[in-house]
């Protein structure tokens, strides 16, 4: 088939032994790709009960099928886990070059089984897997970790995914990094860690085939044009997502650990005070809208000299809001610092966020912190708080749990400052302030991911259904999410950026059905019908590896301090968020029961998931 590679490579760690298995056709057809391979062979392989941080979990790398192409955006790459953070399946999403790199060394997939003696990296070129020695690149940055790695092989334009002291100290939020980007979220790192595989290496200069050269040349200046005649083109290349003050004008700016909605004085933390920063914009493979940044602190502030690859929107948020702090110096240095150890910037910053909330309590003290003083708008302990739970040292230790667990080991209460929705922390949007947007949260399988389901309708005020919706209202937000649910799992079978997914794509699946079959040749990929169910069965079977492993409507909960507390000021004031009303809604939509969460048995024969039935 074109615009596949056909070829998935099978490690096993354990005996460093390595084969080739052929991609099974039928798979691409009912799962596309990207997030379809990855559930789809998740769910046959993984089995229900397996110890996250054990030699039986498996890691799943999957490139799209139009990454390495010349269609614009797809260059990312998903990884595939049981997660530590969570107990569910996790998925997480990294940009740059990896992806397309994969599909020029041959590979649709890559598979991690088994767990290494002692650390190693794989070193992947022309058909051939080979197990290298790590033990020099243990305790290393991902920056060294890049640099050394394309210096022993002598190739400065290898691609690697690594982790960092994080990963290797298994901290529950560790991530992947590849170059300056990475698939942060739920504790991949930490599972590559428990392997002792500390990177991958990858090269190839295969080129990907295409079904159709001629048709998908058009589809993609056809794509590339709509690119440029859509407003929110410009600012991408400007400024990337350093935007907070759209959230912050909405008052669903989470601030004080998700007591309130905005900070004072938060025009300082604007995105206009970024562009003095901004060296240069950069972009991932084949991808004109060049959303990277490469920030440098200059100024007045406490961390001049620092800079990093962006920050955006997320961590912008993480290190002002949750602490109260408007020294936008300090997420810009927090940025670089949780880069370099490999670890989430979102986890990181709300689970520090709760700590700050039990040491105003007086839950900890200074003789918990080690002397550092946990009080609201202070930003100097970010950073040695950040190293701390890297490397497990002193409170540190149970800051790398996460906030779920911080909350059991704890108690006194601690449950209310907790947030998060199956143990992956909320990220920077205020649940009370978007009904669909905070609904999408509550329910997705992996926990309170905003990229898998964003509702633009609601942020941004995108018509839907040619009417501007009210963000406060909970009629009819069940059948919104779902949509906006499937619409993503369709993006991420392809693998898209989300950025044009959310800004660009939201109505048009015909542009990326004519990319698809221009590339494979598919031709149900050219109906959009056709890809709403796709991306209908990856969420319906997501929900079933999770309901295999015990997950169900108890699980779809929104933390306390949500439902029970309303925002004190601003435009979200007196709010609060109707979870049990919006989840009926959504389950009706769903076709799930409304008692239990579970897909019905109709509705799963009706995707072709007769084998997931219960």
């Amino acid at each position: 088939m074109a615009g596949y590679c056909n070829k998935i490579l099978r490690v096993n760690l354990s005996n460093q032994t390595s084969s080739e298995e052929t991609l099974d056709p039928k798979m691409c057809l009912d799962f596309l790709g990207g997030r379809g391979f990855g559930i789809k062979m998740f769910y046959d392989e993984v089995a229900p009960g397996v110890d996250a941080l054990g030699p039986e979990n498996k890691m799943m790398f999957f490139a799209g099928p139009l990454a390495g192409t010349q269609a614009q955006s797809f260059g990312r790459w998903k990884v595939f886990f049981k997660s530590p953070l969570t107990g569910g399946h996790f998925r997480s999403s990294g940009g740059g070059y990896f992806a397309s790199e994969m599909k020029f060394a041959g590979y649709d997939g890559i598979i991690i089984e088994g767990k290494s003696e002692k650390p190693v990296y794989l070193w992947i070129k022309d058909g051939k897997c080979r197990f290298r020695d790590a033990d020099y690149l243990t305790g290393l940055n991902c920056s060294d970790t890049h640099t050394l790695i394309r210096e022993e092989l002598k190739d400065m334009r290898i691609r690697v995914a690594c982790i960092g002291v994080g990963g290797e100290n298994q901290v529950k939020y560790a991530g992947i990094f590849s170059d300056r980007r990475t698939a942060a979220r739920g504790g991949g790192g930490a599972v590559m860690g428990a392997k002792n595989l500390k990177a991958i290496a990858i090269r190839g200069e295969t080129k990907v085939p295409l079904a159709d050269p001629d048709g998908f040349r058009e589809a993609v200046r056809r794509q590339m044009d709509h690119y440029r005649g859509d407003p929110h083109f410009q600012s991408f290349p400007n400024r990337g997502t350093q935007n907070p003050e759209f959230t912050l004008g909405l008052g669903m700016f989470p601030s004080k650990n998700f007591q309130e909605g905005f900070i004072p004085n938060w025009e300082t933390i604007e995105g206009a005070n970024f562009a003095p920063w901004r060296e240069r914009h950069y972009a991932c493979h084949n991808c004109m809208i060049h959303c990277g940044q490469l920030t440098k602190v200059r100024g007045s502030s406490a961390y001049v000299g620092h800079w990093s690859e962006g920050p955006e929107y997320e961590t912008i948020w993480g290190f002002t809001g949750p602490i109260m702090n408007n020294d936008v110096g300090l997420t810009v240095a927090a940025d670089h610092l949780c880069d370099e150890l490999g670890i989430d910037t979102i986890s990181a910053a709300v689970t520090i966020g709760m700590a700050y909330e039990m040491y105003d309590k007086g839950l900890i003290t200074k003789e918990d912190t080690g002397g550092l003083e946990l009080t609201w708008g202070s930003h100097t302990p970010i950073l040695p708080l950040l190293n701390m739970i890297a490397t497990r040292q002193g409170i540190g230790d149970l800051l790398a749990e996460g906030t779920r667990i911080i909350a059991e080991r704890t108690g006194q209460g601690t449950a209310h400052y907790a947030i998060h929705v199956k143990g992956l922390e909320l990220p920077a949007y205020d649940p009370r302030g978007a009904k669909a947007h905070g609904l999408n949260l509550m329910t997705q399988g992996i926990g309170a991911d905003h990229n898998s389901g964003y509702a633009p309708q609601e942020i941004f005020g995108s018509p839907y259904h040619g009417q501007i919706l009210d963000r406060f209202a909970v009629e009819g937000k069940g059948a919104l999410t779902k949509r906006n649910q499937d619409l993503t799992a369709i993006h991420d079978a392809c693998i898209m950026c989300s950025f044009p997914s959310i800004l660009f794509f939201e109505d048009n699946l015909v542009m990326l059905g004519d990319l698809l079959t221009g590339a494979t040749g598919i031709k149900e990929f050219s109906d959009g019908d056709y890809l709403w169910q796709v991306g209908e069965r990856i969420f319906n079977l997501e929900r079933m590896y999770n309901v295999r492993e015990g997950f169900g409507r108890k699980d779809d909960v929104m933390p306390g301090r949500i439902t029970q507390e309303t925002l004190p000021a601003g435009p979200s004031a007196g709010i609060t968020f109707e979870a049990e009303e919006l989840l009926d809604d959504y389950y009706h939509a769903r076709g799930w029961d409304l008692v239990t969460g579970v897909p019905s048995a109709d509705k799963l024969r009706s995707l072709g998931l007769d084998y997931a039935v219960q």
